[in-house]
């Protein structure tokens, strides 16, 4: 053996023993709703111990048809957990929409994503229990669920996310059983547009909220994207909106949710070094 083939060597060594040394603790979690009577999936990812006595927190929803597992599966949660030294909580949603539903008591996801989780989380980890400290985001069916909750809970979430989120349900009402939680929407049109993020934006207005939208060129939620980015610079709200190419799809995700958390760990670094 070389003298370099055993300088690479202990230099490998060296960066796999670093790489165990930080490894995010997994949490996978069984949290109890108390306005839905039930029981819901929950993982939570905390950073390795280094000395912090306390950490931010990001949730992220999953999209359409996933679960608490659909973000581990498209990505490394753990290693964006340590890397960006915050908290992430991935909770089942199922198909919500992340809405308190009128017509199905069983599906009041709002409630559940705004107010109890956040609860429990502040609870049982060592959290910063401040909205400028706690981000929300979320890809399609979550991206709107995170908009919606963002916008909807100013003082429970002080930054904001969505990655190919359908920012207008009322665009497709007969897609993806959004009729199971509002109600036939030819029937409830209002109660659609009351739950639209879309036509809920100027609740952004004063909310001093930190927002960052991006969407694929080939994405075919990307046309009320850009309609949401036109409609937020004319009631002059400041957000930051990507377009990258690429469609709705996992390797999008992979690579969007990246600059996404990057985005909010740039934020709490801000408010944590404010004197």
């Amino acid at each position: 053996m070389t003298n370099i083939t055993r300088t690479i060597l202990t230099a490998l060594i060296i960066m796999l023993a670093a790489t165990a040394a930080r490894a995010a603790k997994v949490d996978t979690l069984s949290v109890y709703s108390q306005k839905m009577k039930r029981s819901l999936s929950t993982i939570v990812y905390t950073p390795d111990a280094a000395g912090e006595a306390k950490y931010p927190v990001i949730y992220l929803l999953h999209g359409y048809s996933g679960n608490s597992t659909t973000w581990p599966g498209i990505t490394d949660v753990a290693r964006l957990a340590d890397t960006y030294r915050t908290i992430i909580v991935c909770p089942d949603g199922q198909n919500s929409w992340y809405v308190d539903s009128p017509v199905d008591p069983s599906m009041q996801f709002e409630t559940f994503i705004s107010k109890e989780l956040p609860e429990y989380i502040d609870a049982h980890y060592p959290t910063y229990a401040r909205r400028e400290l706690r981000a929300i985001t979320g890809l399609s069916m979550g991206g709107h669920g995170a908009m919606w909750n963002g916008l909807q809970h100013p003082d429970v979430f002080g930054n904001i996310g969505t990655t190919s989120g359908c920012m207008d349900i009322c665009q497709y009402p007969n897609c993806w059983q959004i009729e199971k939680v509002l109600g036939n929407k030819f029937q409830n049109e209002t109660v659609w547009k009351s739950h639209s993020v879309y036509y809920s934006l100027d609740r952004l207005l004063g909310s001093r909220q930190n927002i960052i939208i991006d969407c694929g060129y080939s994405d075919f939620f990307y046309p009320v994207n850009l309609q949401t980015h036109k409609r937020l610079r004319e009631l002059n709200v400041k957000h930051d909106f990507y377009v990258r190419p690429g469609g709705h799809t996992g390797d999008y995700w992979h690579n969007s949710i990246d600059y996404q958390i990057m985005f909010f760990a740039k934020q709490f670094d801000k408010v944590l070094n404010e004197k």
